[in-house]
């Protein structure tokens, strides 16, 4: 007898079409419905709380009376929650995001039982190939997704056969091997919604529900998914499957959940059951719904969150984790409350930038709330930290750099060091300042640990309003006299360095990077064209590429999906004029700034608006851009400092043009059939062709740090922040999305997003690097772009820690270091990284005077062996003081 599991649901979008609180209400309103179920009718069984458990806190900051409700429920097993706090974007937020939404979300579910036993992706716009890995590192061995693989139903459409099974039932192998039960809502996680009550409409609705269902099952185990987007409680099923038991006497209906489901599953499951690989991202399709261009729908929101996650992950984290070796108390309650102000921005209709306004912009408060929170501790422990440093050697003004990155760096970085204060309590505001301003610096130069004298370039002399906030006393405002000063460093990973500033005569600087139009140093050679191109020469490997070619094109489509208009005209920044002058010309760092006018139409013509509001297919959209066109400004500094072998862009404009997308392109004359770049937890290899059956005349994908494009010889890397939105032609053009403007969020009907459209100044960072055969260097060069080197003013003192250290070492040039931080019980810590390369390497990690062992995702002891790390392989490493370790147990 065949079995039909129904299972209630509702997908809760926590924001969307309506602003957060909207959406809200009706998760206040569907728990009190569910309570009322449980309470009254024997018949509702069950209810799966859409993977999640953030809508448990959401209830209960409502209606937290009803908690002893809802923990009796979960301990129940009859409300299923979990295992993950929010249902995240996977390809939009960090590889350590992606892990800490699940060590969130095991935790919250612990609180109260035990999580789903099921990675659950119902909406996840694509899969990242990790997923098997990322699911088999914290106990689960299946995963259940609506898109990405065929066969599917609703607005998934999928017709070639490279992502296809011939069930809704499929083994899912990731890139290190790792595989995985996948379980595909072949007929959309909506197939049993609204099941009838009345015979005739019952009869009807499960002939063609059951037939639908049998038509990919691989066994007779059929699932039903009882709910859909918001959907209110069915408060009739248990009504509707008895009718259905009475209907259909060959098929038994129950009112299941996804435990038991599996559990069936798994022991029927036929041996002819079909394979695929790595990401699904239905990018062999007919193109224009895969919904990558969400990627590049309200940039500014994910330049936040690439600042906000690196602010959490690589300052904050790292910082207060090495503080704490010294007596500093590590903030672990901070930190998650950071990280789950975080992650309620990482939802695919939040992050993707494809809701209405109201939405975005209460984004952008949550953006800069965790932000601050990252920033207050690491404030904190760069204090404690430069107070255990020894500096009584320094004869000046100590000041210490920290790289709390996985990557050396070599390049010039900004400092405001303060040289002088006075007190208010001294002296009244006004006088103070003035005082300070009319007092002579006196020169100085700046010493490294070594002693050797560093060239600076001094930026700015003020004076300005400061205050400290001491720990046991009330605040202290003052003036204060600073020097914001520029020099270069040079740190190995994961280390810092002592510098002073001392009253002297500097030497003269000689030397410049700057020739005409060009940048060069031993490395590079980059000049700027009479066209405003830009050329760069690698002086080692003799390749270059002629590159920073700004495109607009019209964009008549809406937050989901980008559509040129048939006109297709594009504009190129070679068309128009442009100026160079130079912004910066020292001894270790040159810096260019490129000016180019474009002449833009100002918008879409009047028709898109009406197109949009008949909600017309954006396939069948015939407006065109307007006729009436503005200058459009775009600013670039191009620097290079002395020892890099990487070109830096930031540009900037004011955006006052509507319905356009902005992309910087590279062309090259590399020969390649694929490319690769850096996705979850991966460097993931895709092909530069599309399939016969894509239709899209673009080919969007997604990246993290950079993309890379390479052949046997020669390759280059396009580094960014916070531009996720890249393609890469057969020809071998490399295009990276800087902005895209729309007016409309698209998908089911009519909602206007004039803050889509993106109106006012931006400014947008990006790299170059040209390689030879190896391309690991530009990968973790490009990573490490990303993570700003910070500082610490302290004063003369004794000290625990040395005046130069290296706080973590590994050995191995491929571990790309994601996480640094306390366990979360506190009791050791966590360094965690992944393989770039598709290759096993040894693989080693010292931190001074502990031992380390292989955990899992979740920090569990395995039976792992340290010093091997696999092809893609994410690992995770607890070190605790030497001793401590007992290997292959969680009980220590």
């Amino acid at each position: 007898m065949k079995k039909v599991y129904v299972i209630s649901h509702s997908h809760l979008d926590r924001e969307w079409y309506m602003p957060y609180e909207q959406h809200h209400m009706r998760v206040v309103e569907l728990f009190d419905d569910m309570i009322d179920c449980f309470e009254n009718d024997p018949s509702f069984r069950y209810f799966h709380l859409d993977g999640q458990t953030i809508p448990i806190d959401d209830y209960l900051e409502v209606k937290p009376e009803n908690r002893p409700l809802v923990e009796k429920y979960i301990k129940e097993g009859r409300l299923r929650i979990g295992p993950f706090y929010i249902l995240q974007d996977d390809f939009l937020i960090s590889s350590e995001a992606n892990i800490r939404n699940m060590l969130v979300g095991f935790a919250e579910s612990k609180k109260y039982g035990n999580p789903v036993k099921l990675g659950y992706f119902p909406d996840t716009f694509g899969n990242m190939g990790q997923t098997p890995q990322l699911m088999k590192k914290v106990g689960l061995d299946a995963a259940a997704f609506g898109r990405g693989v065929t066969p599917t139903g609703f607005n998934n459409q999928v017709s070639d056969a490279a992502y296809t099974s011939q069930y809704s039932e499929m083994n899912w192998v990731g890139p290190d091997g790792s595989e995985i039960l996948g379980v595909l809502f072949a007929n959309w996680y909506s197939n049993g919604n609204e099941i009838p009550n009345d015979k005739k409409a019952a009869q009807k609705f499960w002939d063609q529900k059951l037939a639908d269902a049998e038509k990919f099952a691989s066994t007779d185990h059929l699932l039903m998914m009882n709910g859909v987007d918001h959907q209110p409680l069915q408060k009739d099923i248990g009504a509707a499957i008895a009718l259905a038991n009475e209907l259909y006497p060959d098929y038994e209906f129950i009112h299941s959940n996804f435990d038991d489901y599996l559990a069936a599953l798994k022991a029927d499951l036929p041996p002819d059951l079909g394979c695929v690989q790595g990401e699904l991202t239905s990018q062999e399709t007919q193109g224009w719904y895969t919904l990558a261009n969400t990627a590049s729908a309200r940039v500014y929101l994910k330049q936040a969150n690439v600042k906000n996650q690196v602010s959490l992950e690589n300052l904050a984290e790292p910082l207060a984790t090495f503080a704490a070796e010294t007596g500093y108390v590590y903030p672990q309650e901070q930190l998650t409350y950071a990280w789950k102000l975080l992650m309620q921005n990482h939802p695919h209709d939040s992050i993707c930038g494809c809701s209405v306004d109201e939405v975005h912009r209460e984004m952008m408060t949550r953006f800069h709330k965790s932000t601050e929170v990252a920033q207050f501790i690491q404030e904190e422990a760069l204090r404690h930290l430069t107070e255990q440093i020894d500096t009584s050697t320094c004869n000046g003004l100590p000041f210490v750099i920290f790289n709390t990155s996985g990557v050396a760096k070599q390049e010039a970085v900004t400092v405001k060091l303060e040289i002088d204060r006075i007190l208010f309590k001294d002296c009244y505001a006004q006088e103070a300042r003035q005082t300070l301003l009319a007092k002579a610096t006196k020169p100085f130069k700046i010493l490294d640990c070594q002693g050797q004298e560093i060239p600076y370039e001094l930026l700015e002399e003020s004076v300005d309003f400061n205050y400290d906030l001491p720990k046991d006393a009330f605040r202290v405002p003052y003036m204060a006299k600073y020097l914001t000063l520029r020099l270069p460093v040079k740190l190995d990973k994961m280390s810092y360095q002592t510098y002073e500033l001392l009253e002297d005569l500097p030497r003269q600087q000689s030397g410049s990077l700057v020739t005409e139009n060009s940048l060069e140093n031993a490395y590079l050679k980059a000049t700027i064209n009479s066209n405003g191109s830009l050329t760069i020469l690698d002086k080692e490997t003799h390749q270059s590429v002629t590159g920073l070619i700004f495109e607009d094109t019209a964009d008549i489509g809406n937050e989901y999906v980008y559509k040129q208009d048939q006109a297709r005209e594009t504009y190129l920044s070679t068309e128009f004029p442009s100026a160079v002058k130079v912004v910066t010309d020292t001894a270790f760092e040159g810096a260019l700034e490129l000016t180019t006018t474009m002449v833009l139409p100002i918008s879409a013509e009047a028709r898109l608006q009406e197109e949009q509001k008949n909600v017309l297919d954006i396939t069948s959209r015939q407006a065109r851009r307007s006729q009436l066109k503005r200058e459009f400004v775009i600013k670039t500094q191009i620097s290079l400092a002395k020892e890099a072998k990487q070109v830096k862009f930031v540009t900037s404009f004011d955006n006052q043009h509507l319905d356009h997308r902005l992309r910087v392109l590279f062309p090259t004359e590399i020969q390649a059939a694929t490319h690769v770049a850096e996705s979850i937890g991966e460097v993931v290899t895709r092909p530069n062709e599309v399939s016969a059956v894509w239709q899209n005349p673009t080919n969007p994908q997604h990246q993290q740090a950079f993309v890379n494009l390479h052949d046997a010889r020669q390759g280059l890397t396009i580094g960014n922040i916070g531009l996720n939105e890249y393609e890469v032609t057969p020809e071998g053009q490399i295009s990276v999305t800087l902005l895209r403007c729309v007016g409309e969020m698209g998908d089911w009907g009519y909602f206007p997003t004039p803050e889509a459209q993106c109106l006012g100044q931006h400014t947008v960072e990006f790299s170059a690097q040209l390689t030879g055969a190896s391309q690991v260097e530009s990968y973790l060069g490009a990573r490490g772009n990303q993570v700003p080197l910070v500082y610490g003013q302290t004063k003369r003192h004794d000290g625990k820690r040395p005046i130069a250290d290296t706080f973590l070492t590994w050995t191995g040039d491929s571990f790309a270091l994601t996480a640094s931080k306390l366990a979360e019980d506190k009791d050791g810590v966590i360094i965690r990284g992944y393989n770039l390369l598709n290759e096993s390497i040894k693989h080693t990690v010292s931190l001074s005077g502990k031992t380390a062992v292989v955990t899992n995702l979740l920090e569990e002891v395995t039976d792992e062996h340290v010093g091997l790390l696999g092809p893609a392989d994410i690992q995770t490493l607890r070190f605790r003081p030497c001793g401590k370790i007992n290997h292959g147990h969680d009980t220590l």
